[in-house]
């Protein structure tokens, strides 16, 4: 079992089935929440649906297309994040996160998108990292803010999100700029 430390606190955790039933509890509590913001909480209405989800993350991370990890506060599942897809081709990473209600505000999210940031440019050698966030989305959109990730721009009407269309905006950051930070 593959676990990151990032403080005494806080680790990042392969995903892994064992984690089914946590991570559905989680989603579960926190669902009016999430679902403000991410689009694919009508499909995970049972743990079979959240146990499908890890498989698919697991399978991402054997074909070295993805890594996802769970998020761990003080030994509890508090979210989700990771690389959402590599393209290693152009030596690029996506990081994608979210956090349980009730966990935000301690930092938790900026400390696991820098060391996630870190990992991709360190460990695996890419070149960019980039963070996408819904434009109204203000806290998502802080965390690759605090990191000083450059604003690259807003793609119209980039995700669909239960009613309506929301417009995203473009964090990146370059292996040289992180090294020189």
């Amino acid at each position: 079992m593959f676990i990151h430390k990032i403080n005494e606190d806080l680790s990042l955790k392969l995903i892994d089935l064992r984690d089914s039933e946590s991570l559905f509890e989680l989603t579960d509590k926190s669902r009016d929440h999430l679902k403000t913001w991410l689009p694919w909480l009508d499909f995970t209405t049972k743990i079979e649906d959240t146990t499908e989800f890890i498989k698919g993350c697991l399978k991402g991370f054997a074909e070295n297309k993805s890594l996802t990890s769970v998020i761990l506060f003080k030994g509890e599942i508090v979210g989700v994040a990771g690389y959402n897809h590599i393209n290693w081709s152009n030596k690029t990473a996506y990081i994608g996160y979210w956090l349980g209600e009730g966990f935000q505000g301690n930092g938790i999210m900026t400390e696991v998108a820098k060391t996630l940031t870190h990992y991709a440019f360190d460990e695996l050698g890419l070149n960019k990292v980039e963070i996408r966030a819904a434009v109204g989305n203000r806290k998502s959109r802080a965390i690759p803010e605090r990191l000083n990730y450059v604003n690259e721009g807003c793609i119209r009407q980039a995700e669909w999100l239960y009613d309506h269309y929301v417009d995203h905006v473009v964090y990146g950051m370059l292996a040289e700029e992180w090294k020189g930070k």
